[in-house]
């Protein structure tokens, strides 16, 4: 940057440290690329993309590329552009003409395993197949199940795996070597390999669209691909709204004869344990204040205005005249 340049490819935390420590000014930018705006957005980078567009030139060309269009892009759109154009590939939840999908109900997470290795053993077109779980836990968990049936065949790829290990990982699977990838969403829409046969989605993605990024990796460059679902009954939920997204119902095909059910559940996924709880009826009180206590007689006071004969009477028990007046 010192020397000077064309084009600088950057991520935007660290764009924004280096404009702030002074070492790269913004008064010649021309052009400004966006990738991905919606998972940056997603990501938490949306304090550093708006201290970014606001430090750059008024008088500049915007191009934002996003796989979805959401309420807060049109939010950035509409603050940061004018009069944009927009260039739509293909409407937002149009499912691939080129990918047959498919799901199947299972009931817990060990009949997913067994399922998923059911299908990768008998399917001998199953070659070159990704994966997707929701975590990282889950895919590292996933990983030694795998690996231990089908050794040296199986690889996976989260962000806590460093830079090199994903790239040595995407490599094996380009080259064949890797038959099976477990990934998680994070890499969904940047992970670009030719000719992946299946995507299995393991989990059920509760981001509609993410569902659309994922079966996006098969069924590219004019070939065929295959994209299957493991459903339980909590993610229904999820299923519903994919499918409201693509306007499309996703089939449901029968569980395999030979399919082992498992009855074991993981801890999230058994029963809790119901206590029902009996909320106390305490009475509201008819008044709120001190205590009451009865005034001693003495303390008794009353305002009456009293004659003085009265006063007499009550005193010496007759009446009492002051005498007559002197004349």
């Amino acid at each position: 940057m010192e020397k000077g340049l064309d084009i600088l490819v950057a991520t935007p935390g660290r764009l924004y440290d280096l404009i702030l420590s002074g070492s790269l000014r913004l008064t010649a930018i021309k052009k400004l690329v966006i990738d991905e705006v919606d998972e940056m957005l997603n990501l938490g980078f949306r304090t550093q993309l708006r201290n970014i567009l606001d430090l750059l030139p008024a008088k500049r060309q915007n191009l934002l590329f996003s796989a979805t269009i959401t309420e807060e892009v049109e939010m950035l759109i509409n603050t940061y552009f004018n009069n944009p154009e927009r260039i739509e590939a293909a409407p937002t939840g149009t499912p691939v003409e080129k990918i047959d999908q498919k799901a199947y109900e299972v009931p817990n997470f060990y009949t997913k395993v067994n399922l998923l290795e059911l299908l990768l053993s008998r399917d001998a077109q199953m070659t070159k197949v990704l994966i997707f779980v929701a975590t990282k836990q889950l895919a590292d968990q996933l990983y030694e199940q795998l690996t231990g049936k089908f050794p040296g065949r199986t690889g996976v790829i989260h962000s806590n795996k460093d830079q090199n290990y994903r790239f040595n990982t995407v490599n094996k699977f380009k080259s064949g070597e890797y038959h099976f990838v477990i990934a998680t969403d994070i890499i969904a829409r940047g992970l670009d390999v030719a000719e992946v046969s299946h995507v299995i989605n393991f989990d059920t993605p509760e981001i509609p669209e993410n569902y659309i990024h994922r079966i996006g990796r098969t069924g590219r460059a004019d070939q065929k691909g295959i994209a299957i679902s493991f459903i339980t009954e909590k993610e229904k939920e999820y299923q519903e709204g994919i499918e409201s997204l693509m306007n499309y119902k996703i089939p449901i095909v029968p569980l395999p004869e030979e399919l082992e059910i498992s009855d074991i559940l993981t801890e999230d996924e058994k029963p809790k344990p119901y206590t029902k709880t009996i909320p106390l009826d305490i009475p509201k009180p008819e008044f709120a204040g001190g205590a009451f206590h009865e005034k001693l007689g003495k303390n008794k006071k009353v305002n009456v205005i009293e004659r003085h004969a009265d006063r007499m009477k009550k005193k010496y028990g007759k009446p009492k005249t002051r005498g007559a007046k002197k004349k």
